[in-house]
This record gives C-alpha cells, structure tokens and sequence, in this order.
C-alpha cells in the first residue's frame, strides 16, 4: 500500500517503538502546555492528536497564519483538526507578504517568513502562560534546502517528531491506525514555492497558481504543483499519474484551465512530482557537468 507523497507504511514494530517515544517525549517536556504551529497537513494533525492525548487539550493551542500563501482549504482543515483533538484554534491575519526579504524570494524566504511566524507563536505562547511551540517537522524534513528550520531554532521551537525521529511514513502509519483522516492526505507546501528564486512573489500570482492547481485537482489529480516560468508553467505530478494527465480529453483540458490564467505554454514535467523541485538549481550539478557562467553546461 502506498500513500502520496510517501511509501509503504512503517511495520507495526515501527510505529509502537515511534508512538511510545513521543509520548515520552510530550510527558517529559510538555507539562507546562504548548502552542502547536496547525497548517493542516498530516504531520500537524498527527502531532496535534498526540498532544490531546498525551497532555489533555486543555493547555493546549492550535495556531494557524491567515496566509496568501496557504493552500486553499488548509485554514478550514486545520481548523477542523483542532475541533476533533478537542483544542482550541486561534488564527494570525498577519501577511508574510509585507516582508520585503519575503516578497523578493531570495533562496532564505523561508527564514523570512518562519521568523515572523515563530515570533508571534512565542508571542501568543507567552500571552497564555504555555511553555512550548512546537511544530510539525519531522524527520524526514531536513533532507534538502531549509532556512525555515533556523528560523525555528532562533526562537526555540521544539519539533517533537523530528527529535523523536519520526519520519513521514511513521506518521502516516500511527495517524492511520488512530483512524485519522489526514493519514493519506497528500503533501502541500507553501504557494509560493511554486516561484523560481528571484521572481517576486505577488498577491496576484498566489492566487492564480491556487487556481491553477485547484482546476488540475477538480481533474481528479491529487496531488499537484505548477511550477511557474512564465510564459510557461510547468506541471508536476506523481510519476504513476504521469500517463493519467496525458490521456486524450483529460490532457486539454488541463492546458485549457492553465492557459485561461494567463499561461502561453502548459508544459509537463517527465521526472515527475518531487518536493522542493525548485531548489534542484541550488544543489551541485550531476556528474559530467561543469557550471559555466553560473549555468551548467556539458563538458
């Protein structure tokens, strides 16, 4: 069995050792209450539901950003998360996009945006006397380009999962056998993740790469990313849906739905959907290529 955006599930040896240790975890560091940062996904959600049951949701709160860049349905499904743990949910309006360092989306966007973030979760923590934020990161999340995990350094952010080495496939294996609904969500991310470093991130084009991927997901497609390069976007997919979006029918009418928000070109990625695809340009070049004037070029 496999899940999007994961593997198969963790063994059940696995995940009785992976939810002893955390609930280790929350007893020994937890007492004194916590603000849980609440985006919506599985990992939150998992981690929200253990925190209900380990500490009572009493000195518990769940805290999400009324961000441009937060997929559309987070807000609610983060929200609806915090009601079935039985803890209160409070929303920030504050706007990642009035930061400039964020708005220019350099390759440290991430920092900009968590610092603010963390910032006003130790705010809120210290207004309602809760000793801890934590969030959701987990184990598996340090694998490529971070700078959003500083940013929870700096202002003393636990994550429980990850220190607790708790990967994504343990997650989605302990959220399934508590009968979680998020235990296959699939993995979203941040909107503006979609823009190539160096391209400015607008209110206008958050909201039409929502619409984008919205349209493609209305198609049946799970789980999606449009990469934008205007005049192109290009779409990614899981590698097995590949041969699905090409299909006769299905194929135009995702280029229609592109093309009507402002796209000259709708182009498909063959690699497939992969997490963080945008950072790739960061990383060293692979073998047998030099970088020529900050470009790779063949040898």
């Amino acid at each position: 069995m496999t899940v999007a955006g994961g593997t198969a599930p963790a063994r059940a040896s696995d995940a009785a050792d992976a939810q002893a240790r955390l609930c280790a975890w929350l007893q020994r560091h937890g007492q004194g209450g916590a603000v849980i940062a609440a985006s919506g996904g599985a990992d939150s959600a998992f981690l929200l539901d253990a925190c209900a049951r380990v500490l009572g949701p009493q000195r518990l709160l769940a805290v999400t950003s009324r961000s441009e860049s937060l997929p559309p349905g987070e807000l609610d499904a983060a929200r609806a998360q915090a009601e079935a743990a039985g803890v209160e949910h409070e929303v920030l309006a504050g706007s990642e996009l009035d930061l400039e360092a964020f708005r220019r989306n350099a390759p440290d966007r991430c920092f900009h945006c968590k610092d603010a973030l963390y910032g006003e979760l130790s705010r809120v923590a210290a207004q309602r006397g809760l000793a801890l934020v934590l969030d959701g990161t987990n184990a598996d999340d340090l694998d490529g380009h971070r700078p959003g995990h500083a940013a929870g350094l700096r202002h003393g952010v636990r994550s429980p999962l990850l220190e607790c080495g708790i990967g994504k496939d343990l997650v989605r294996e302990l959220s399934r056998q508590r009968g979680l609904p998020t235990w296959d969500k699939p993995a979203e991310a941040c909107l503006s993740s979609r823009f190539p470093h160096g391209t400015e991130v607008t209110p206008e084009g958050l909201v039409r790469v929502a619409a984008c991927e919205q349209a493609l997901k209305d198609l049946g497609l799970r789980s999606v990313r449009v990469r934008v390069h205007d005049p192109v976007a290009r779409i990614e997919v899981p590698a097995e849906d590949l041969p699905r979006l090409l299909e006769p029918g299905l194929r135009e009418r995702a280029v229609a739905a592109l093309k009507a928000q402002g796209f000259a070109f709708v182009a498909l990625d063959l690699e497939g959907y992969r997490s963080g695809s945008l950072q790739e340009p960061l990383r060293a070049p692979p073998p047998g290529l030099v970088r020529l004037g900050g470009l790779p070029a063949p040898r």
